[in-house]
């Protein structure tokens, strides 16, 4: 089980600033949509460089052109790429292979998928390495966690790994952990703190106490 940080409301100093209080506290740290949309993928190329031992996930909830986004997000130095559940087959299918070719993972973003276990099942077939439920903002607002998702799909997947995201916080982390997940992402949760740090340790120290 893994501890994954999501950096969504910051420009790429300020991804910088946290992750240097926090990166011996999280195993992946996540360079969200919302920044890559404002900042490019030279954020995750500068993240990268800046702190070459830490994962980086680019959050670019692929939907097409799978194969050649994957390549480009690899080439800035992800080492995970969010590929959308509700994207085509062959969209998944060729970012998964340019993937393999790249030495990167691909996590699905199961955001609005309809049927969670009939769609879990079909992409775990297609060789992904994490398939993750997510309650975004829009359904955090609406009131919606998203561990009834995690319970469905960790009854069909065989090869994937587990993900969940959706406002996760501290005091809701042990009924997450209770769910096994094998990564636990995290947004707000931490980087919402006034002590960061003291809140991505706390976090980390639950999670390994789950392993």
């Amino acid at each position: 089980m893994e501890l994954q940080l999501a950096l969504d409301l910051v420009d790429i100093q300020g991804a910088k600033e946290i992750v240097n209080e926090v990166a011996a506290y999280v195993d992946v740290v996540e360079i969200g949509t919302p920044v890559i949309i404002n900042e490019g993928l030279r954020a995750v190329k500068e993240l990268k460089a800046a702190y070459p031992h830490v994962k980086v996930l680019a959050d670019l909830k692929i939907m097409d052109a799978g194969g050649y986004e994957v390549m480009k997000a690899s080439e800035a130095g992800a080492d995970i790429i969010t590929v959308l559940g509700v994207s085509d087959d062959t969209t998944i299918s060729g970012a998964v292979a340019e993937a393999r070719k790249q030495g990167t993972k691909i996590m699905v973003d199961m955001i609005n998928v309809p049927d969670m276990a009939k769609r879990a099942k079909e992409i775990d077939a297609l060789g992904v390495d994490y398939i993750c439920v997510h309650s975004g903002y829009d359904h955090q607002a609406a009131g919606k966690n998203s561990l009834e998702d995690l319970a469905t799909i960790k009854r069909v997947v065989k090869h994937a790994k587990t993900a969940i995201a959706g406002g996760i916080k501290l005091h809701t982390l042990p009924e997450v952990l209770a769910a096994r997940p094998d990564l636990v992402i995290v947004g707000g949760g931490i980087t919402g703190q006034e002590n960061r740090q003291a809140a991505a340790a706390e976090m980390q120290r639950l999670v390994q106490a789950a392993r």
